[in-house]
């Protein structure tokens, strides 16, 4: 298999190689005005800062398992795996975070002159986050199996990524989210200033919380989604097919590096098409991928198995369920469509119809993306078993490069809209931003659909797996600690979440007060004359993003150890399978209501409803408020709660 290794290699450096020019590309584009680059740096500095700060605290943790599963029957192996899974997430999301804080500024001058330009600013800055997690999950799973020889071991490279990523995405998304609500609150609803008003000291902690939540965060959450896939489907080929399933361990690598190669193509279908329609265009780069990896798979897994079109098809069921995923969210989610201006219709009667509608509509739409993930999983596992499943997941992951790149497109443009508007770019740069910001809303939904659907399965694969590592051959519901553990592991979401959304609320509400006390004590700051202190509003967020990721990042990890030890293996089984099931309906539930309440509030902005400043305005905030933590925070962190969990008792399997 060694000459094989080589095209995962090639392609993973290959996809830095691009993600690096991309990167000088957008270094290379003028700022314009010095007040630009001035509040560019603002939030660059902020962003950097937090960014630091939350990997200081996370060495102490990462120093602390290694040494634990070093002095475990576990080993040094795994440990050194774990070690190089923290540090690639770390530097993915460091890597791409400093680029969208530079292509920010730029996106926002562009704006003046091409609304064109702007696009292909945010979306290469997009680029160079996805491929740039694809790039370096590939390389570090291809280089611990050609030095350790056993997937088995490299699950704890899983598990290093799972362990940065729930940190990030939590405290990512509490810092987000607590300078947006506070931002809102005051700014909208209590002064009624515009978003991004420079005279409301929440801000550049606003924007700054763009990047550490929606770049930093959602890429350490993808990396590991990636990373997970891939591995288990190596363990599955080795364990279900033996001495003989070399191909079968090695083909997730190939499919991996063909994706990546695909991504970078869709990268130029995006910046060549007809950029009126800035949405279709994102999607025909999306389309275009998904088409160009399902060709190269189809080429590949014949060629690599002689003969696997079962394989083959199974791979397209979960590509293709994850595609749909992206497109039914998009359904629920955006004000083009139905069930989105109903919630802004029901704003006209107040916050509290507002809210009834943004809940009904995420509760209902969990039943499409259930229904597409079970039907991805029994066609994949008819057609080629339980290694049908994972390769679905592999094949759902596979154009990841160009997902993430049009999610993360999505903060880049917001925080040009914003700087826009801090820089007094002008009317018609606003209204540009303004449009490439709505459609980036649209992107963040779909993204996230995409990483909840993703996140299902991938747990499910590494859940199949672990049962397969611990030799289970079922799970009794008769026997009591099974059925226990299966009520523990659908509760434990719901803890998790409420810690999540109480800790964005708590932080909230300082911000709240800090922005009422510099409007009331600084002269100046509300007419203007004066700048607010920024930096206070930004130390505020870091500092209880810091403080309150700690409770439920230790309760992701505790958890199934507990379980394992206290009530047995199988019993784990049964507390991953209720875990999976509420975390995932919980997850897609929470990330559609917010995205629907923001996208309501965005469709009575547009003078809809009464437009800006009326009554269904305010009351859409409160929604939108309300949804900040729900999709942001709350909901995104339990696409990795159930992953990590689910890596954690695969790693803990031999010993229990």
């Amino acid at each position: 298999m060694t000459p094989y290794i080589a095209i995962p290699l090639i392609s993973g450096f290959f996809g830095l190689a691009f993600a690096s020019m991309l990167a000088l590309r957008i270094r290379k584009e003028e700022t314009g005005k010095a007040e630009v680059a001035k509040i560019s740096s603002y939030i660059r500095d902020g962003a950097l800062a937090f960014l630091h700060k939350e990997c200081r605290v996370l060495v102490f943790f990462v120093i602390f398992v290694a040494a634990a599963l070093s002095l475990t029957p576990i080993g040094w192996q795994t440990a050194v795996s774990f070690v190089a899974g923290a540090i690639f997430s770390a530097l993915a999301g460091n890597i791409g975070m400093r680029i969208a804080t530079i292509a920010n500024g730029r996106t926002a001058w562009a704006t003046t002159y091409s609304q064109s330009k702007a696009l292909y600013l945010a979306f290469s800055s997009g680029s160079v986050m996805g491929l740039t997690v694809v790039s370096l999950g590939l390389l570090g799973i291809t280089s611990l199996f050609l030095i350790f020889k056993d997937p088995q071991i490299i699950y704890g490279f899983g598990f290093g990524a799972s362990a940065i990523a729930i940190f990030a995405r939590v405290g990512g998304g509490i810092y987000t989210k607590a300078a947006d609500v506070g931002a809102d609150l005051v700014g909208k609803v209590e002064k009624g200033i515009p978003e991004d008003d420079p005279r409301n000291p929440a801000v550049i902690a606003d924007n700054v919380g763009d990047n550490v939540g929606d770049v930093a965060g959602m890429g350490a959450d993808l990396f590991e989604s990636y990373v997970g896939a891939i591995v288990s489907t190596m363990v599955l080929g080795m364990v279900l097919f033996g001495e003989s399933g070399g191909r079968f361990t090695v083909l997730p690598l190939l499919i991996a590096g063909i994706g990546i190669f695909a991504s970078i193509l869709g990268n130029f279908v995006v910046k060549h098409s007809n950029t009126q329609s800035p949405h279709a265009a994102l999607n025909r780069g999306t389309v275009a991928t998904t088409i160009l990896t399902a060709c190269g798979a189809y080429f590949a897994i014949n060629w690599f198995l002689q003969g696997g079109n079962s394989v083959f098809w199974a791979l397209m069921a979960g590509l293709l369920a994850g595609l749909s995923i992206g497109f039914i969210t998009e359904l629920y989610t955006s004000y083009r469509f139905a069930p989105t201006r109903e919630v802004s219709r029901a704003a006209q009667t107040g916050a509290g119809t507002n809210l009834i509608a943004g809940l009904a509509l995420g509760m209902k739409s969990t039943v499409v993306p259930v229904l597409l993930v079970s039907a991805a999983i029994l066609v994949a596992y008819r057609l080629a078993g339980l290694y049908g499943i994972a390769i679905a997941a592999v094949g759902m992951l596979s154009t990841l490069g160009i997902t993430l790149a049009a999610d993360t497109y999505g903060p880049v443009a917001d925080n040009a809209a914003g700087i826009a508007e801090m820089a007094k770019l002008g009317e018609e740069a606003r209204t540009r931003a303004e449009e490439l910001d709505a459609v980036g809303n649209t992107t963040a939904a779909i993204g996230k659909g995409f990483a909840i659907g993703s996140a299902a399965l991938t747990a499910l694969v590494l859940a199949v797996s672990y049962a397969q590592v611990a030799q289970l051959k079922g799970i009794n519901l008769l026997v009591p600690q099974v059925t226990v553990s299966i009520f523990l592991g659908g509760l434990l979401p719901f803890i998790f979440s409420a810690l999540a959304i109480q800790a964005v609320g708590r932080a909230a509400f300082s911000i709240v007060t800090e922005v009422r006390r510099q409007w009331n004590e600084i002269p100046g700051v509300a007419e203007g004359t004066t700048k607010p202190d920024y930096g206070r509003c930004v130390a505020i967020c870091t500092q209880a993003a810091l403080k309150e990721m700690i409770a439920p990042g230790f309760i992701a990890v505790a958890a199934p150890v507990a379980v394992g030890f206290l009530l047995g293996k199988e019993a784990l089984g049964g507390f991953l399978v209720g875990a999976i099931a509420s975390g995932f309906m919980l997850a897609i539930m929470m990330a559609n209501s917010g995205g629907a309440w923001d996208n309501a509030k965005k469709y009575i902005e547009a003078g809809n409803f009464g437009g800006k400043g009326s009554n269904a305005h305010k009351a859409s905030v409160v929604g939108d408020t309300v949804g900040d933590p729900f999709k942001d925070t709350a909901g995104p962190s339990l696409n990795i709660l159930i992953k990590l969990m689910a890596i954690i008792s695969l790693i803990i399997a031999p010993i229990l």
